[in-house]
Formats: C-alpha cells, sequence, structure tokens
C-alpha cells in the first residue's frame, strides 16, 4: 500500500509502498478514502524537518541539552549514532481521516466490517490508503446521512474546535469571539453558531474573515481594534463572554487582544499554538480566566484510554475525544456544518508533496482545507515488501520489531558481524519495517510476524518487540526450529517460562537473551582479574537508571511489566556471571515506591553477596552505572563501562575508553553467530537464562511481599517437568 512519509533530517515528503499494517488488538483496518492535511500541525513540523541541524538546535535548545547529557555519559560515538538514526527515522503524518472498516479484531464488540467511520490520532490516522486504528479513536458516520468521506475527514480538527468550546463553557446566548480564523477557527465559528451563541470573529486575512460572515459569524474584522469595539459593542458595553483563540502564531499579541475584548470574569481559551506570556495588568484587572484546551477531549495521550479501549464513564466524562468526534459528525449529518466550503485543495495520494508544498507556502496560492483522496480499490496487500533478493549463508536472521533500541543499538552491532543475513524484518508499522529493510539491507519486510518465523530461508528469529510480546514468537520460533535471540526479558510471568522450558527442551535450536553486559570488554577483564582468587565475592551495583514518566509502556504492568522485569534483569545477570554462581535468594526493598527506587540483596550458591541499587530519582546527567566488587584481596571499579579500575597488593590498573560505550553488544552478537554457525555450545547456558530470569520473577514477588524469596531453578530444569505435557 501507498502511504506518506516525511523524513526528521531535511522535511522530504515522499509516497512509499509499504506492507499493510497488521491488525492489533483492539484495533480495525480501515481502508481510508479521504485524509485532512493539518495546515497547523503538520505545517510547523514539515518547517521544523526542514531546517538545517544548526536551526534545530536554535528551535529546540531542550534536544540540544539531550545531545549533550548522552556525550558526556555514553561518549561522542555513541550520541552521534543515536541522532543521526533519529534523523533517518520516517515519521508517518497525519492524524484525522475517514474511510470504511476491512477488518476488526475479535477483542472490538462495537464496529463492524463494512461500517463506514472517521479517524483520529497521530500514529494510527496517518495519510495511508490502509491503516490500523483503535477502536476509540474511531467514530461511525451515520447510516442514514450522506456525510461524504471528504467531510467526515474533518472530525479531528472538528473535535479540537469543540473541545475548545467546551472548555470556555460557552451558552446559549453569550457572545463568543475568535481569534484566527484558519480551518479550526471556522470550525469552531460554525459549532459556536449550532450552540446558539453569538460570534464574532477575526483574522488577518480579508478572505478568511469573509468566509466566516458567510458561514454564520454574525460579524467579523480585520483589525484588532475593530474587533475589540465590536466585542463592547454587539455586548451592550459588557466584552465578550468568551474569546478562543485558534491562531497558531509563537506572538504573545493573540491573548492579550483577547483579556481587551472580554468581559469582567470572561473566559479566555487558547485552543491553537499560541504565546502565552499574559500581561498581568488587563488579567488581573478583570479577574480573567485563562484555560489551555488540550487536544480533542478527555482521554486524549491517555494510553489506556486510546490503544486499550478503556473508555471513561460517561457519568464522569461526558465528552471525551470519541464522544466529541460523533457529536461533530452528528453536526454534519444534521447539515448544521458547511465543511465543503472550507475544502481548497484535493490531492491524490500520489501527488501527496504537492499538499505539503501549498500549507508550507511553497506555492504562492491561498489554501485552508486540503484533502488527500485515495483509490477506491486499496485492498490490504501480502503485508510484505522485498527490498533485496541476494542471499548469503549461513545465519538468516528474521527480525521481529523495529522500535528505537532495536534501530540504534542491535542492529547497527548485528551489521558489523561477518557471516550474518539479514533476510526478513517484521514491525507493526509498515513504514517502520521498510525504513529498516532500507537502512540494514533486509532482503524483505513484514507486518506479519508468522511470515518471518515460518520463512524457510530464516533459520535465526530476533525478538525486539515490546516485552509483553516476547514469550509468543519465542514458543513459536522453538517450535519451527529456528535458533532465538531475545532481548530481555524472557517473559512476563512463571508460566510462561515454564512453557518455553518444555518447548526448548523438545529441540536442538540455541536460545540467547540479551544480556550483553557479561559479554562487554571490561567486564570481561573483571571476570579474568577476579578468577586468580578463591574468595567469596561482596559485589555492589548502583544504577542511576533515571525517571519514567508514570505512563510509559515499561511502566505498565500488561506491557512492560515494570522496571524490575525490563531493566533489573540485565544487573541479575551480570552479578551472576561476575561471581560465577547463580542465585539462592533474593530480598527487595521499595525506597520509595512511587519513584520506583528499589534495593536488592542477592546470595549466591558460592557465597557471593550482591546488593543492587537501582535508583530512579537522581539527576541523568550523572553516570548511570556504577559497579564495585570485591574479594581476595581484590578490588574491582567498573564506572559506566567506560573507566576501570583494578587494585591488588597497593597496585592500581586503570583501564579507559573515552569516546565511546562498550556494553558487549557486538560481542554479544559475535559469539552467538559463532555458536550457531560451529555447531558449539550457547554463550550463555540455558540454566542461566533461566535461573536468572526466575530470579528477576521473584525479585517482583519479594517487593510485593517484604519478604526473600527463594530462587531454585531445579523446580523449571529437572527433567520430568521438561517432559511434562502442555497446558
Amino acid at each position: 500500500m501507498r502511504q506518506v512519509l516525511q523524513y526528521a533530517r531535511d522535511g522530504k515528503i515522499e509516497v512509499a509502498e509499504v506492507p499493510t499494517p497488521k491488525l492489533l488488538p483492539g484495533c480495525a483496518l480501515v481502508r481510508i478514502a479521504a485524509s485532512l492535511v493539518s495546515a497547523g500541525t503538520e505545517r510547523a513540523a514539515a518547517e521544523f524537518a526542514g531546517k538545517n541541524l544548526l536551526q534545530k538546535a536554535s528551535a529546540r535548545p531542550d534536544l540540544v541539552r539531550d545531545v549533550l547529557t548522552k556525550v558526556r555519559r555514553d561518549g561522542v560515538f555513541s550520541a552521534v549514532q543515536a541522532v543521526r538514526s533519529r534523523l533517518d527515522q520516517p515519521l508517518a503524518v497525519g492524524y484525522s481521516s475517514a474511510g470504511t472498516v476491512i477488518a476488526v479484531h475479535e477483542s472490538v464488540q462495537d464496529i463492524t466490517v463494512g461500517d463506514r467511520v472517521a479517524c483520529a490520532g497521530a500514529g494510527y490516522a496517518t495519510h495511508a490508503e490502509i491503516a490500523c486504528v483503535p477502536s476509540l479513536l474511531m467514530a461511525p458516520i451515520p447510516n442514514d446521512s450522506d456525510v461524504s468521506f471528504e467531510e467526515a475527514a474533518f472530525s479531528t480538527v472538528g473535535a479540537v474546535a469543540m473541545h475548545g468550546i467546551r472548555t470556555a463553557n460557552a451558552q446559549v446566548g453569550e457572545l463568543a469571539a475568535v481569534i484566527g480564523l484558519g480551518l479550526l477557527g471556522q470550525l469552531t465559528v460554525q459549532i459556536l453558531k449550532a450552540a446558539g451563541c453569538r460570534v464574532i470573529g477575526l483574522d488577518l486575512m480579508p478572505s478568511r474573515a469573509a468566509l466566516a460572515k458567510n458561514l454564520g459569524a454574525d460579524c467579523t474584522t480585520t483589525d484588532a481594534s475593530s474587533f475589540v469595539e465590536l466585542c463592547f459593542g454587539r455586548s451592550h458595553g459588557r466584552g465578550a463572554d468568551a474569546v478562543l483563540i485558534t491562531a497558531e502564531t509563537p506572538s504573545s499579541d493573540p491573548v492579550n487582544l483577547a483579556a481587551e475584548a472580554a468581559r469582567d470574569r470572561g473566559v479566555v481559551v487558547a485552543v491553537g499554538t499560541v504565546g502565552m506570556n499574559l500581561e498581568r495588568k488587563l488579567y488581573y484587572g478583570k479577574e480573567l480566566d485563562f484555560r489551555v484546551s488540550r487536544s480533542y477531549g478527555p482521554g486524549r495521550y491517555d494510553a489506556a484510554y486510546e490503544q486499550k479501549g478503556r473508555d471513561y464513564p460517561i457519568g464522569y466524562a461526558r465528552w471525551t475525544e470519541n464522544r466529541n468526534m460523533e457529536a461533530f459528525l452528528e453536526l454534519l449529518a444534521d447539515r448544521k456544518l458547511d465543511v465543503r466550503s472550507l475544502i481548497t485543495h484535493r490531492v491524490p495520494i500520489e501527488h501527496a508533496p504537492d499538499a505539503y508544498d501549498i500549507i508550507s507556502g511553497n506555492r504562492d496560492e491561498p489554501f485552508l482545507g486540503v484533502v488527500i483522496t485515495y483509490p477506491a480499490g486499496a485492498q490490504p496487500n501480502a503485508r510484505k515488501g522485498r527490498i533485496y533478493a541476494d542471499f548469503r549463508e549461513p545465519m538468516r536472521i528474521g527480525m521481529l520489531g523495529a522500535g528505537n533500541f532495536a534501530m540504534n543499538t542491535l542492529l547497527p552491532a548485528i551489521k558489523r558481524v561477518d557471516g550474518i543475513e539479514l533476510t526478513g524484518v517484521c514491525a507493526a508499522n509498515g513504514s517502520h519495517a521498510r525504513h529498516a529493510a532500507e537502512k540494514f539491507g533486509f532482503q524483505y519486510c513484514s507486518t506479519d510476524e508468522a511470515e518471518i518465523i515460518n520463512d524457510p530461508a530464516v533459520n535465526t528469529i530476533v525478538i525486539a518487540t515490546r516485552h509483553h510480546l516476547h514469550a509468543p514468537p519465542v514458543l513459536a520460533a522453538l517450535q519451527a526450529g529456528k535458533h532465538v535471540f531475545c532481548e530481555k526479558p524472557l517473559c512476563l510471568s512463571e508460566d510462561d517460562l515454564t512453557e518455553i522450558v518444555r518447548t526448548y527442551n523438545r529441540g536442538e535450536s540455541h536460545l540467547m537473551l540479551g544480556f550483553n553486559r557479561r559479554f562487554a570488554p571490561m567486564v570481561r577483564e573483571i571476570k579474568s582479574f577476579l578468577l586468580r582468587g578463591e574468595a567469596p565475592l561482596s559485589m555492589h551495583y548502583r544504577i542511576n537508571a533515571g525517571a519514567l514518566p508514570t505512563d510509559h509502556w515499561i511502566n505498565d504492568p500488561e506491557q512492560g511489566g515494570g522496571r524490575i522485569l525490563g531493566e533489573v534483569c540485565h544487573f541479575i545477570d551480570l552479578l551472576s556471571f561476575v561471581a560465577g554462581s547463580p542465585p539462592i535468594d533474593v530480598h527487595t526493598r521499595a525506597v520509595a515506591a512511587r519513584n520506583g527506587n528499589v534495593v536488592m540483596n542477592l546470595n549466591f550458591a558460592n557465597g557471593s553477596h550482591g546488593t543492587i541499587s537501582y535508583l530512579a530519582d537522581g539527576d541523568r546527567s550523572y553516570p548511570k552505572e556504577r559497579l564495585e566488587v570485591f574479594g581476595g584481596g581484590s578490588i574491582a571499579v567498573l564506572d559506566d563501562f567506560r573507566r576501570l579500575e583494578l587494585i591488588r597488593h597497593g597496585k592500581k590498573k586503570v583501564i579507559r575508553s573515552r569516546l565511546r560505550q562498550d556494553k558487549g553488544h557486538r560481542s554479544e552478537w559475535e559469539a552467538f553467530s559463532s555458536a550457531i554457525r560451529s555447531g558449539g555450545e550457547s554463550p550463555i547456558p540455558f540454566s542461566e537464562i533461566v535461573t536468572t530470569t526466575l530470579a528477576t520473577l521473584r525479585a517482583v514477588q519479594s517487593l510485593s511481599s517484604g519478604e526473600p524469596a527463594a530462587v531454585s531453578s531445579e523446580e523449571f530444569l529437572n527433567p520430568q517437568l521438561l517432559q511434562a505435557p502442555s497446558c
């Protein structure tokens, strides 16, 4: 299928052939008939992408600070690689469209194939022939109406306007003023009139002011002074009850003009993106209520609502983003709104770059509503796109997942190892799969995991998806006789671990987990240095992890499992490797539960002891990891994989790496590749993978119970369990 992509490096717009998106839980596949190009949001993104690096840095100093912090922590090369990868990643643009449902996931109950729907959401309602859209980001077009797909494609922007009006609490008979009569302003004017308000509009462009007047505004003007006079003249000298700012400008003039036009204790609402340096005297003198309207209603930016389909009870949130879309469509069906008059351009998808030339001002022609149109017969393809056609032996990889870690760390490491063939890559988003295939040289891309796993040309499956998606493909790949490399964690439950052990035992495949730190050169130095002694070790691992937003997917118990399962497993494995012994019990305590700080104590079978301090409320600019190991008259201190001290008999050896960290990703893959090609033992014994995974799961149990938890992998590794039938 065809999709419109934008490149962050230079702002280039491309119409690309990508695999059809995968039908995800809680979603439907929609064959798009029309999508609306946002003259505000998309133009701003295009303008930013078109800037050179210096201009980007000037516009976003916060990003510059992030890069400098990464340079200090990870080294210049790592920071440069991360920036380049981000700039190379294409962005699927668009967030307002309409079309026909062609497939529905079994978990969705209120949408059926054949329904005509309006779609919303960046990353979902993109400019593409087929889109995968969550259920609460779709609203049905009334069946008994003649609302066209072009009209319904305005629903997202219409919901933004509607939420702005609800935020203003505009009432029947009140005087509402609108500053900025672009697309958002025109819809705001019409909805206000439909709600029984009197409306005054302001725009610097005479044509837009005239259009708003024709579409229902009581009066409009292009002059700020006249605007204030009209607000007072049409309100018996009181001023506007509510002023909605739908303009887009970094200037704060609109918010202060709104204060002049508003009545005493009136309401001013910023709906568009405007400067907000309020003049205190204006707002204080009238005791004005300044409000910011957030997108298109309650539910926006809430992953549980948008991605998981968990609606808000109507008694507590009458007008969610979905219900605002429904209300907008009902107004269209009742012919109380006219959006046809707002359409100035219709552009077929194959000429989509022309639409961006129009909204960016590269063409000297007026515009308002720019609609992309699509052929009526677009159908799902095989969700597979071939990029290259050559085959080489012997390790042939099928990759599941093309997120930041896969693109920035894992695949660059794999590419530096000889004897590996990148065969197929799969991602739920077709544009991500295509980008990964083109950038790293995969022979084809897909959005169907089964296609990768069952491909006879693939002998090794690499899993780099979100954590809850690890166990099922691990099992499927092992059952298909493939070697498996799974990024940590292996699974999120002991039941899944049991099933993986059973399945692994039935075959002869290698199973490797992404515990790369044990392969880092400095860790190998520690291991070699400490082998000279036989005494148990005392180890302390401090991690300055930094805070994650509470709604980050890793914190989601369903998707990420939390930071212990997702991240601390790394450090348990490293301590086990350094100690040369498996953990036998673990005790986890929360230091400040709401911040994610935990301290974990581990006892090992050989008498060694380890403490992991995983701290999430420190300053990110400080180095992330510090490992101290004491034993046998020796000390090893590793600082963030960039400096290592080895001390014995009063002598100190210091090893430094100034330009980059080496956390062992390449060495890990060299070892894994060698094992597969030579038929040797797995680089990490399977028993150690199971024990570390079990210890991590038990660490979570200990945190919940407050008591130490025993770690005995024998219950998972004994032959009777391995031969037990699957449930």
